[in-house]
């Protein structure tokens, strides 16, 4: 997001512009003039104005058919300047995650009061230099003799690795807390029994099977352009995985579970669906890896290779993602469990956010990028 400048000062004929709305509320008053497409604004800006703006106490009002944004103070007027900086640093990182960015050319901000956090909101604004790499030695910048630094702390960090392992190794083991039917679970009653339904038995070494391939490439395949996570994020995640695998394991493993409606066909249709989706997904971790030679960062396009379940690389960007979805559906119909349903659900969601994003990055990124190619649906999303 930039702006081509920041007015600091009285604004002429604001009052005459605003007309009631001046006399509403006789606070400070921001002006946004975004040079976006008017298509992108009638969505984009609605869901700013309801998720990011008014969360810092800030209205926001659309002039002259989107063209100009209007933000009006509704707190105390003393608390405007600190406001108006934490509202603009979610402006401006909702857009990055959106895909968005504001013409450098034709937009600018004014203010019709004097801001003492200039040089912040200049930097949020402006975007004049790039976040460093973990890699980037400073005397070796190209800044010349003088440059100004922007910290951020991020709190406790975790490698990579590590959020991975944590996230994945959860679930391999809690779920065998209620495959092997542990006391606590589901009482003394059914303390160590083992279900009569053969498709419990085959969820068990699928769903083994899955997070200990994903262990095997976090540890062999997987290479992180981040180096760390903030503990909490990862946290957060461990919550999810572990609890949506306890959650999922309590229903197959049940003494009441009853099979597939459509008995054996269903579920042996399921398998072999499973199958090829993993290794899919593993096909493509693989060529993702041979992308980058030599712990390398530097992204390339990537091609279908002469693996087979590589050539979805002609439809999709993020296959891997089309094939984890593909594997946690197979899961759903092999086991016709609620709970599997719904996680594979949150899981086409998320993992459609990250594939749109990549996207997104590759587009930018290379203008020879393949145009054709979607998401992660072939020929939809």
């Amino acid at each position: 997001m930039s702006c081509t400048q920041i007015h600091c000062g009285q604004v002429k004929g604001l009052n005459s512009s605003l007309g009631t709305l001046q006399n509403k509320a006789a606070m400070p008053l921001i002006i946004l003039l975004p040079a976006t497409r008017r298509s992108v604004q009638g969505t984009a800006f609605k869901l700013l104005g309801l998720y990011v703006i008014r969360s810092h106490g800030l209205n926001i009002i659309s002039y002259e058919e989107d063209t100009q944004l209007i933000f009006s103070l509704t707190e105390d007027p003393s608390n405007a300047e600190t406001n108006f900086c934490n509202a603009m640093g979610k402006v401006t990182k909702w857009m990055r995650d959106n895909c968005l960015q504001l013409s450098s050319n034709k937009s600018e901000c004014i203010s019709p009061f004097s801001m003492t956090n200039y040089d912040f909101l200049k930097a949020l604004f402006f975007q004049e230099g790039k976040s460093l790499k973990d890699e980037d030695v400073l005397q070796n910048l190209p800044v010349g003799t003088t440059a100004t630094l922007y910290f951020k702390d991020l709190g406790p960090q975790v490698a990579w690795t590590m959020v991975f392992l944590s996230e994945y190794a959860g679930p391999l083991f809690i779920y065998y807390f209620f495959y092997f039917r542990l006391p606590f679970v589901y009482g003394q009653e059914h303390a160590f029994t083992s279900s009569p339904h053969s498709v419990v038995n085959l969820s068990c070494v699928c769903h083994s099977l899955h997070y200990v391939k994903r262990l095997i490439e976090t540890v062999f395949i997987h290479r992180f352009s981040h180096g760390t996570m903030q503990l909490r994020r990862m946290l957060k995640n461990c919550l999810y995985y572990w609890g949506f695998a306890a959650w999922l394991a309590y229903y197959i493993n049940h003494p009441l579970y009853t099979p597939a409606s459509y008995g054996r066909n269903q579920i042996t249709l399921a398998l072999i669906m499973f199958v090829i989706c993993e290794t899919g997904n593993f096909s493509i971790n693989v060529a993702l890896n041979r992308l980058r030679t030599n712990e390398s960062k530097i992204r390339r396009i990537p091609h279908p290779t002469k693996n087979p379940f590589t050539w979805l690389f002609f439809f999709v960007s993020c296959p891997n993602y089309t094939y984890e979805v593909g594997t946690w559906i197979s899961y759903t119909v092999m086991t016709q469990c609620f709970p599997v349903g719904l996680f594979t659900i949150i899981c086409f969601i998320q993992m459609t956010i990250w594939a749109k994003n990549k996207h997104c990055i590759y587009m930018k990124q290379f203008k020879d990028y393949p145009t054709f190619r979607m998401s992660i649906i072939p020929f939809f999303l």
